[in-house]
């Protein structure tokens, strides 16, 4: 990587933190389900794919279990 880019990435990122703009990710506790905790509050997720809540479904998992013994 040409040095000179990664000079002006790290000047862009510490200009967005100087600005108050940087998001730093968040860690959800458990499986992902519609609701969960986070920071220890309980938050909607609206940014997984499982908005059904089925990822833990124990008849799924059965079935997944049962297609990776096949």
């Amino acid at each position: 990587m040409n040095e000179g880019m990664t000079g002006s990435y790290v000047a862009d990122l510490e200009a967005i933190r100087a600005a108050g703009l940087w998001k730093g990710e968040r860690e959800m506790a458990g499986p992902q389900r519609p609701r969960g905790r986070v920071d220890g509050r309980e938050v909607l997720n609206l940014c997984a794919n499982n908005y059904l809540g089925l990822s833990d479904h124990p008849a799924l998992r059965e079935a997944a279990a049962r297609a990776m013994e096949e």
